[in-house]
């Protein structure tokens, strides 16, 4: 026994036929017996979160979906959890990577592709609260497209998330962030502007329906504008 309790869902993606995935089955699941998730500081409480299917996660999803492929352009998800957004732009033929730091994220991940007879996608560690290393595991070169939601839920006084995303884009790169109106946002605008991005916005809201919840938040599209 793992330790934690899971559940499958199919679930319905705007742009998209449906994926089975795999999840927790709620946020109350917990099991760190050998401690990997606290070496990442990742706490009691945040421990559930990688594995559950968020809001702005199939925001993102559903953009990944309208996104036209690219020959060698370079995706990189980053705090990608259950990585819906990934796995929609792997099944279209992007060249994607999916990111997390939590420990049991890449497993959730092998077998939502298996789920969805899905091939191998590429997975790394990123951690950008924590020293970088030159180890094969870790997010390593640089993307055309960084993406991430929901990435915004805690004070990052140090800039690390944007000093992370300005390591790993090319000078013509795109980045986007699902945001659910997160009050963090503001100094993260300031953060990227500081490493030489500019940004625009689009409201995301909408309505509930009989297959999506109710959604209130925005995408942030970030371009360079110095290098």
């Amino acid at each position: 026994m793992p330790g934690y309790r899971i559940k499958l869902e199919r679930i319905a993606i705007a742009g998209a036929d449906d994926l089975v995935i795999q999840s927790l089955l709620d946020r109350q699941q917990f099991a760190d017996p050998l401690g990997a998730a606290a070496a990442q500081g990742i706490s009691s409480a945040a421990w559930p979160m990688f594995g559950l299917l968020w809001p702005s996660g199939a925001q993102l999803a559903a953009r990944m979906a309208l996104h036209p492929v690219v020959i060698g352009a370079r995706v990189l998800e980053i705090g990608c959890g259950l990585a819906l957004a990934s796995l929609v732009g792997h099944r279209r033929g992007n060249d994607m990577t999916a990111s997390d730091c939590h420990p049991l994220t890449a497993g959730f991940l092998l077998e939502n592709l298996r789920l969805n007879a899905l091939p191998p996608m590429k997975y790394r560690r990123g951690h950008w609260g924590m020293q970088e290393t030159d180890a094969d595991g870790d997010v390593h070169g640089m993307y055309d497209l960084v993406i991430g939601s929901d990435l915004l839920y805690e004070r990052d006084a140090k800039g690390l998330l944007a000093a992370f995303i300005g390591r790993h884009t090319n000078p013509a790169a795109e980045v986007w962030i699902v945001d659910p109106d997160r009050g963090n946002r503001p100094a993260f605008n300031r953060q990227m502007a500081d490493e030489g991005f500019g940004m625009c916005e689009e409201r995301l809201d909408q309505l509930a329906t009989a297959e999506h919840v109710a959604y209130r938040g925005r995408l942030l599209t970030y371009r360079r504008t110095r290098g």
